[in-house]
């Protein structure tokens, strides 16, 4: 558990990182555990981003706009491309995505090749 105001994760199994995230986040990723997982902290989510720490997204959207909120993916974050490694969708609409760092995005062009005119 990453915390700014916790002195102590007294459950068992868990382990308070306080000081060094991108230390700690690798040598726990380091460690045989089945797997680290970041739930509802975008601001976690984003520091481990910034210092490739994430080995797989699993994205959920629902069929909903609401208009604000918090971006997963910060301003100013490095380009990265991602590869989809499974879909779904719920009964309820929900959309899951899976997908793994890739590396460098390539980018691509919307206009007309010379071969499409």
């Amino acid at each position: 558990m990453a915390s700014r105001t916790l002195e102590d994760a007294s459950w068992e199994g868990s382990q308070l990182l306080n000081g060094d995230l991108a230390t700690e986040v690798g040598e726990l990723k380091g460690r045989p555990v089945r797997e680290l997982q970041v739930l509802g902290s975008g601001t976690l989510a984003q520091a481990l981003v910034q210092h490739d720490l994430i080995d797989e997204y699993r994205l959920l959207t629902y069929p909903v706009v609401l208009g604000t909120g918090k971006r997963l993916f910060a301003a100013g974050a490095k380009p990265a491309a991602l590869n989809l490694v499974d879909h779904k969708t719920t009964g309820a609409g929900v959309g899951i995505q899976v997908y793994t760092p890739a590396g460098e995005p390539t980018y691509g062009s919307f206009g007309l090749d010379d071969q499409q005119r």
